[in-house]
């Protein structure tokens, strides 16, 4: 397993960018890119900083949702970024009240972008 240079997004580089050098790592930049719906190229040119759209908005939310995990404290163990948005965007499940103490709780969650400090997408 050979390390991937991220050196070019300095000394702290973005989740998403250690997410993906670590995937990379893992596997390769083909089964990296397949992983997450890209082209090795494009893996490759952002692991460089290198990318060629102004915004790396794009790469960036398909890197999280393939490969980010989060601690859910509603489900009491990791899910990904998708599950996270689908619990917290899903309408009120006033049907049943299990489902509605988990929904409560993705409401004001850390992990919430709508309340202040959120820290996903």
């Amino acid at each position: 397993m050979s390390r991937v240079d991220i050196s070019a997004w300095g000394d702290e580089p973005p989740r998403w960018v250690q997410l993906l050098a670590a995937e990379v790592e893992a596997s390769n930049r083909k089964r990296a890119a397949e992983r997450i719906g890209m082209s090795r190229t494009a893996v490759s040119l952002a692991l460089a900083n290198r990318y060629s759209s102004p915004s790396t908005a794009g790469i960036e939310r398909r890197v999280l949702d393939a490969l980010d995990g989060i601690d859910c404290p509603a489900h009491g163990e990791t899910i990904s970024t998708q599950q996270c948005r689908a619990y917290r965007e899903r309408p009120a499940p006033t049907h049943n009240p299990m489902a509605m103490r988990v929904w409560r709780a993705c409401q004001g969650c850390p992990h919430n972008p709508a309340n202040q400090g959120g820290d996903d997408q």
